[in-house]
């Protein structure tokens, strides 16, 4: 693992470019498995022999070991190189994959999807923090975090379409074993071309009281969520996580506050820039999260779209997002404060989303869902881009891998709340029509019409939350993100942590 010697500021790693294109592979392939098993989990089940009552652990097993260790596997990246446990993240990524499309049964398949998590939670930090220390120029930072961003909000989406592809025409196997040429290639390239700087090491020793309390905490806080989406809000269980995953953050706040080598330095995230991205960023994904779930239903309970057509259905919202992230925020994010990308984004999502409460059962694909998902992926895609920029501009190199962790762990953990807040108020709305609806319904095909009215009910419910968390997500990024534009040359990567601006400065936190 051969890295090159200390770079003047200024001086960018000549393979930079040819790395972006590995990590990036790195990250589509994350992202896509977070959607694709979704679209492949029927057939699984059924073939596996997998209980109705069982089947969320095929998604619980992967969204418990991935945000739990998110914070743990940036800490590994700082110390023990970004490269190295990028290239071994992916390789036990391909090695799990492998476990989980050759599974012949469900203590298999929970298995694999688990280890698919831990390798994740090592993959994706080292992948974020590489590009925050080999991309120091303003411009081309803007660029790289342009298509990094386009993949991590357009890649779930892409999901759906080969997910379909896959399941229909092979079989949900491949929808696992798809992730092994992408691993194999990225890692194999990452090998050879990313040369990482050195001096942004962080060799302290590893912070094992913070280790335990935040990986216990945030399994909590998820297995909360999800729990309440299957058992509901007052199970005693529920609860208990939710009760638990409050005790322990605040013993593990308090921990970091105290130890010489926190796993997670509070300076961090009290910086007021960055806290306003993890936060407002954490707001988006719940709304983001909960519409992808509602969208696929609609399309293909309500439609009766197939998968693969309900994933072609989505090809707008990629477009607006790849449209949002490389040309409107690349271009205006050295020339315009972050504030004015991410809190007009938002707002953008937010109408896009405003269309998508209109829903009825014979709603026009071409009048209402087609420009509110381009709305939607425009506004993602533009305030996504200089979040993902953002999130790790400024911060000192030895804990680049923990703060793009907390990025992922606000994606994370906002996912885990969007899918089960949302999915309880649509669940709720649901039952509510229908118990007031369907003593009017006299034969069966006008009380099939009520249950799939109260169904696209509970859907537009629930999408005017959103609306209003995607409203709160631009207020937060327009009141906390308050740094100038980056128009200098060298804005993160030495190892002072340094950052060098002609323009307005991005403030750097305090040592």
């Amino acid at each position: 693992m051969s890295e090159t010697a200390v770079k003047a500021p200024g001086v960018p790693d000549a393979g930079r470019w040819k790395a972006l294109v590995f990590i990036a592979l790195a990250q589509l392939m994350v992202v896509l498995d977070a959607t694709i098993v979704n679209i492949a989990l029927p057939s699984a089940q059924q073939d596996l022999g997998i209980s109705d009552g069982n089947r969320q652990w095929v998604v619980t097993a992967y969204a418990l070991a991935f945000g739990g260790l998110l914070l743990f596997g940036g800490r590994i990246a700082d110390l023990w190189g970004r490269k190295r446990t990028f290239v071994t993240g992916l390789a036990g990524f391909a090695v799990a994959s492998a476990l989980g499309g050759a599974a012949t049964n469900e203590a298999m398949m929970f298995g694999s999807r688990a280890l698919q998590g831990v390798f994740g939670a090592l993959l994706a930090p080292a992948a974020l923090s590489l590009l925050a220390v080999m991309f120091t120029d303003a411009k081309e930072r803007a660029k790289a975090f342009g298509i990094y961003g386009a993949i991590a909000g357009g890649g779930g989406a892409v999901g759906l379409i080969l997910g379909g592809f896959l399941t229909e025409y092979l079989n949900w196997r491949w929808t696992f074993f798809v992730n092994i040429p992408f691993a194999i290639v990225a890692a194999a390239g990452a090998y050879l071309v990313i040369r990482e700087p050195q001096g942004g090491r962080n060799r302290s020793p590893l912070d094992i009281p913070g280790v335990i309390l935040s990986t216990l905490g945030l399994v909590s806080l998820v297995y909360g969520f999800t729990r309440a989406e299957s058992n509901g809000w007052s199970d005693a269980l529920t609860v208990g996580m939710f009760v638990a995953a409050a005790v322990l953050l605040l013993a593990f706040v308090i921990v970091e506050s105290r130890v010489k080598a926190p796993l997670l330095p509070l300076r961090v995230i009290t910086e007021r820039n960055r806290g306003g991205i993890y936060l407002s960023l954490g707001l988006a994904i719940i709304a983001m999260f909960g519409l992808f779930l509602f969208l696929t239903y609609y399309l293909q309970v309500v439609k009766g779209y197939t998968p693969v057509k309900t994933g072609f259905a989505f090809l707008p919202m990629i477009a607006g997002m790849i449209t949002g992230s490389t040309q409107i925020g690349t271009r205006l994010m050295t020339r315009v404060a972050p504030r004015l990308l991410m809190g007009p984004g938002f707002l953008v999502a937010a109408v896009g989303m405003l269309l998508l409460t209109q829903l009825e059962i014979n709603t026009s694909y071409a009048g209402v869902l087609l420009p509110g998902m381009l709305l939607l992926g425009l506004g993602m895609g533009t305030a996504f881009m200089p979040a993902m920029s953002m999130a790790t501009m400024g911060v000192e190199a030895r804990d680049a891998g923990v703060a793009s962790a907390m990025v992922n762990t606000s994606q994370q953990v906002g996912g885990a709340i969007g899918t089960a807040l949302l999915n309880t108020i649509a669940a709720s709305a649901t039952t509510s029509y229908v118990a007031d609806h369907i003593g009017g319904a006299t034969s069966r095909s006008q009380q099939q019409l009520v249950q799939l009215q109260g169904q696209v009910q509970g859907y537009t419910s629930a999408i005017w939350f959103a609306v209003g968390i995607l409203v709160a997500a631009a207020v937060i990024a327009l009141t906390f993100i308050n740094a100038g534009r980056p128009g200098g040359t060298t804005v993160t990567g030495s190892a002072s942590g340094d950052a060098v601006e002609d323009e307005l400065p991005v403030p750097v936190v305090a040592h």
